[in-house]
């Protein structure tokens, strides 16, 4: 039982030592944020709005995620990755969308304007950002995974361009601040059960039928952005995805987040979460 423990704490030094460098080197930051507003949307969605009270956020890409600390859960040891929802440059803040899933992200949801929000970001890599502004792109998300689609058609309208988003939900209760995603670019809605937009799932839309996209990119439920992809495939549309694979640190030193690529194995904390589908294993 010794050396169980004590080849366990090795490993959890040697995963710290690691962690550490790749943050230095990566220019990664280990923030404690405050936190200045906290809005319920639903019943199962939270909006977590932190500012970096010491200094200017550090320059964050649309597509890219932060790993939350969890401290008030006895369940809970590890990080929690949370895209970024949006960043306003100009109040230095940075918007979490969380979706109360587990005692992790229930543990988010205590949280209360004034309280610290420990966070490592930027992580990850982001969306391809358009060419020129008159670019036309598709921002097509499911679920939670409309959260960073919002800040990727901010960053959009910011250069000039303006998106067209296809968003998808269960029914109209789970349908998250349209307007403010009106502001940023077109909209379009689905809905499970009919109670907004068309019928059905976002990949049964009619804009997909009768609109041509110069680039598509998509977050959502795996099986979702399967269908997208092969959508994309089949005509000829350049398309990216943002993976949803369980990570545990964040850095690409535990391996939990494995995926299958055209390259080879690869961690998508690091790597990711966003993927050109021609990198993708899938059956498209």
């Amino acid at each position: 039982m010794k050396n169980v423990g004590t080849c366990f704490l090795f490993r959890y030094f040697l995963y710290l030592c690691i962690a550490f460098i790749y943050i230095m080197y990566m220019k990664k930051y280990i923030l404690d944020l405050r936190i200045t507003a906290v809005e319920q949307l639903s019943e199962r969605y939270l909006l977590l709005v932190a500012t970096n009270p010491d200094a200017a956020l550090p320059e964050m890409k649309p597509g890219q995620f932060a790993q939350l600390r969890i401290d008030d859960s006895k369940e809970t040891f590890l990080r929690r990755p949370i895209s970024l929802h949006f960043v306003d440059r100009q109040r230095n803040e940075v918007g979490f969308l969380v979706q109360k899933a587990g005692p992790g992200t229930a543990s988010l949801w205590e949280k209360r304007p004034g309280s610290t929000l420990n966070a490592v970001l930027p992580l990850g890599n982001g969306f391809t950002m358009p060419a020129s502004p008159e670019q036309k792109f598709l921002l097509v998300g499911g679920g939670v995974g409309v959260a960073p689609l919002l800040f990727l058609g901010a960053e959009m309208k910011r250069m000039g361009a303006r998106p067209t988003f296809l968003l998808g939900s269960r029914s109209k209760s789970d349908l998250l601040r349209l307007d403010v995603y009106r502001g940023c670019g077109d909209v379009y809605v689905t809905t499970e059960d009919g109670s907004e937009g068309e019928k059905g799932f976002v990949t049964q839309h009619s804009i997909l039928r009768n609109e041509k996209f110069d680039r598509i990119a998509v977050c959502g439920p795996k099986p979702m952005m399967m269908a997208m992809a092969s959508y994309a495939k089949s005509v000829g549309t350049p398309c990216e995805v943002s993976l949803e694979n369980t990570m545990a640190c964040g850095l690409g030193a535990c391996l939990c987040c494995v995926e299958d690529t055209a390259e080879g194995n690869v961690c998508v904390c690091k790597e990711g979460p966003v993927f050109d589908i021609k990198k993708l294993k899938w059956q498209i």
